[in-house]
Order: structure tokens, then C-alpha cells, then sequence
């Protein structure tokens, strides 16, 4: 039985005093009757993926319990000063006043759960190999609390054979059958933080189980947040499933940067050839090139598959080249940079957007960061402007948001991210601008990367 009081932990540092001690989420009486009715889903990670999956599953009525170590992070949900597009924030609200969503950061709460959905981070270290402690660790804690008729479900994204590695593996240890007992699956995420179009409703899930009733027991799940599951024969298949989509992207982003090579040998836009490109409705992806690429996905997913390929001695040529583009592409801008300001020691310059994509709080893995360490590196000083970050962390200093800039304090503005709603007509007075998005039409002399 799981006790109705648990042990204290330990009180974060950049925050409030925690409560003293922490209690496992239950069920209020009077709604007993329709929990009862529906599966109760336990989330473990409620970062950017955990989070609005979370709220999906609320919405369509099912009763979640968010599970993350961090007392900050639980604190910020509750306060709603987390980064979520409107609708989710508005979601928050409901499931937060209706408590149709509680929250804890002990995990003994999962063996409340009828289904435990894993979501948590899957980077990569500075070397580039998978980092595989976030992982491992929520893995470990869903097999300890798992009990017999539960449906576990990885989504993080990550090698072929972690889900049987981490999951189904350590559960037959544990003496359960898994495909009797328990039920075990992989379905990667598929969320794109800040994107209004696709909401999680109108894209498809994609599913493998250990077993064909696993797959289906955890189908059975999926069908509540989206509209569309589609079965594979594995789960192996639907972790490479994930590898494929992310590394697709990787390497048609790299060739957006050799192609935007090609159309400034020619003196010709690369914006405007892609954009004729994708008139052709048939056969052609448009892929933009940039200042680089950041988050949790693309610059590190595919290194989930190279890794274990190059450790059996298989060759990846293509995909290897394109990584090394993407992850070569910050210093390229920084060197271009330097080019353009001649002499960089004591050169003012400013980055134009430090999130890693648009209309997101969110810096991770950002190329502006790498831009702006070469940048200092090289002698420069160097500030910032993003409506949406208002502090960055830049070494061992935190660098403040410069809210309302004057292009021409500045010997140098380079563009790499633009928030749409947001006034960058400073840009005009700017001596010298350095377009790493190839949209910006500003700047006494304008250069691209």
C-alpha cells in the first residue's frame, strides 16, 4: 500500500521553502465514480513535452497525475509562468481549478497510474554522444513503482532497443510477464513547442509494443489525445521511426546551408529559389537555412543513431556530414562575423534573438550562445535583444536583455532569431547587420552568412 505521507526532500535553492513534507496525489471522493471509469495516467517529466501531453489527456478527460523532481519546475506550472502556447495555457487553468491534473515530485505516485507515460530529456554531451542519465534514472523509478496491470509507455527519443533495455528487460527481472502482467511500449513524441497549427489532436501517433497486446493496450491510450495511431510491428521499429524523422530533417537542413552557398556564388536570394522550389506539389520539402539549429531535437536526436551504428562498425556517411554542418554552423557565423568586423577586439556587437526557434522562451542548445562565446572569445563585447528572454546565462556571467536597442551603439547586429508581433525596426540604424535568417532587408550594409 502506498502511504498516505512521504519522506521530505530536499528544498530547492532558488526558490521558496518547500512544504515539509509531501503527499502522494489521490483521488477526491466525491469524484471517485468517474475516475474510476476512466484509466489514470501518470506523466514523469513535465518539461515541454510531459506538460502538454499532460494537459491533451486532461482535456479529453482523463485523470493525470504530473510527476517531475524539480519543486521549481511544479511551482512555475502552478503559477502558469511556464512556456506554453495560449491554448495550453488556458488548458492549465481548467485542469489546474477543475483538478483534473495534480502534481508531486514523488514518484511513489505512479503506482496510482493504470498507464505511466515517460517524458523527460535525451541531450547529447559536449562530445556529442548520448547523455543517457535523465534516461535511465526515470526508467529505473517507473520499474520500481510498477505494479501488475500497469501500461508503461517510453516517448523520449533515443537508440533502437532502450525500451526492451530499460524497461522490459528490468520488469521480466522483477518477475512479471510483460505483455500478461504488464504492458510495455514506445511512442515518440511528436510535439513542436510553439507551433499553433499542429496541435497534438491532428498528429498521428506512431506505436510498437513488446507484444501485439501491448501495442494495443497502449494504442487504446493514444487514441484519447490524437485522432490517428498508427501501428508498427515493434518497438524497435517506432524508435527508429523517431531517428528517421529528426535525422530527415538534419540532413535536409544541412543541404539547405550548401544550397544557400550555391545561391550566393550565383548572387541570387536562396529565400526566393526555395520558396519557387516548393511551388512543385509533388517530391519537394522546403528546408530553410539559418544561423544554426538549436533545441532538443535536431542537434541531438540523430546522434541517438549514429552513436550506436558507429560503435557496430557501420557507416553513416551522409548522415555524419550533415551533423558535422549543423554542428560547425555557429562558428561559422561567429567567423563570418570577424570577417565582416575586420579587427574584432573591442567591437560592439549585438544578437538578435537567443531562443533557439521563434516564439519560444526556450535557449537550449541555442546557436546564438555558441555565437555570442566566440564572439566574447574573439575580443568583442557582446550584448543581446529577445522580447522572450529576459536574462541569459552566457559562461559564468548572466547577461541582461538589452529591451530597447539602438542600432547604431552597435559596429555589428547579427540576425538569428525573430519573434513574429515584435519590433525590430532598430535594425535600420544599424552600420553593419550579419542576416543569419536570409528575410532581414535592414542595416546600412547588409551581409549574410
Amino acid at each position: 500500500m502506498t502511504p498516505d505521507v512521504l519522506t521530505p526532500v530536499a528544498v530547492p535553492t532558488d526558490g521558496p521553502p518547500a512544504p515539509a513534507r509531501a503527499r502522494v496525489p489521490r483521488p477526491a471522493r466525491r469524484r471517485r465514480a468517474k475516475q474510476t471509469a476512466e484509466p489514470r495516467l501518470a506523466i514523469l517529466g513535465l518539461g515541454y513535452v510531459g506538460l502538454p501531453t499532460g494537459l491533451a489527456a486532461a482535456t479529453a478527460g482523463l485523470p493525470v497525475i504530473g510527476i517531475d523532481t524539480s519543486r521549481v519546475r511544479l511551482r512555475r506550472i502552478r503559477a502558469g509562468t511556464v512556456d506554453l502556447v495560449e491554448r495550453d495555457h488556458e488548458r492549465l487553468r481548467d485542469a489546474l481549478q477543475a483538478g483534473s491534473l495534480q502534481m508531486t515530485d514523488n514518484a511513489r505516485a505512479l503506482a496510482l497510474a493504470d498507464v505511466v507515460l515517460i517524458c523527460v530529456p535525451t541531450p547529447v554531451h559536449a562530445d556529442h554522444s548520448p547523455d543517457l542519465r535523465a534516461l535511465q534514472g526515470a526508467c529505473a523509478t517507473a520499474v520500481r513503482h510498477a505494479r501488475a496491470g500497469q501500461t508503461l509507455i517510453l516517448t523520449s527519443t533515443s537508440y533502437v532497443g532502450t525500451t526492451a533495455e530499460l524497461l522490459a528487460a528490468p520488469l521480466a527481472e522483477r518477475g512479471m510477464t510483460v505483455g500478461e502482467d504488464i504492458h510495455v511500449a514506445f511512442s515518440p513524441e511528436r510535439i513542436d513547442p510553439g507551433n499553433v497549427t499542429h496541435t497534438q489532436e491532428d498528429t498521428p501517433r506512431v506505436v510498437g509494443g513488446a507484444t501485439p497486446a501491448c501495442t494495443e493496450r497502449a494504442a487504446e491510450l493514444l487514441g484519447r489525445l490524437t485522432r490517428r495511431v498508427h501501428r508498427v510491428s515493434s518497438m524497435e521499429a517506432a524508435e527508429l521511426t523517431k531517428l528517421y524523422e529528426n535525422t530527415f530533417r538534419a540532413v535536409n537542413i544541412a543541404f539547405a546551408y550548401e544550397m544557400a552557398d550555391a545561391a550566393a556564388h550565383y548572387g541570387l536570394d536562396p529565400i526566393e529559389v526555395t520558396e519557387a522550389a516548393a511551388t512543385k506539389p509533388y517530391g519537394f520539402m522546403a528546408f530553410y537555412p539559418g544561423a544554426g539549429v538549436g533545441g532538443h531535437c535536431i542537434p541531438c536526436d540523430p546522434h541517438y543513431l549514429l552513436t550506436p551504428l558507429s560503435t557496430a562498425g557501420r557507416a553513416a556517411p551522409l548522415i555524419q556530414q550533415a551533423m558535422g554542418a549543423i554542428a560547425d554552423r555557429p562558428s561559422r557565423v561567429a567567423r563570418r562575423a570577424t570577417e565582416l568586423l575586420g579587427d574584432p577586439r573591442g567591437k560592439r556587437v549585438l544578437m538578435v534573438g537567443v531562443a533557439y526557434k521563434p516564439g519560444v522562451q526556450d535557449v537550449r542548445e541555442s546557436p546564438s550562445l555558441e555565437i555570442l562565446d566566440a564572439l566574447e572569445r574573439a575580443g568583442c563585447t557582446v550584448a543581446y535583444h529577445d522580447p522572450l528572454i529576459p536574462t541569459l546565462e552566457l559562461g559564468a556571467r548572466t547577461v541582461h536583455n538589452e529591451t530597447d536597442p539602438r542600432g547604431r551603439d552597435f559596429d555589428l547586429a547579427i540576425v538569428g532569431t525573430v519573434h513574429g508581433g515584435s519590433d525590430y525596426t532598430f535594425l535600420d540604424d544599424c552600420p553593419l547587420l550579419l542576416d543569419g535568417t536570409y528575410r532581414a532587408r535592414a542595416g546600412a550594409q547588409r551581409h549574410t552568412v
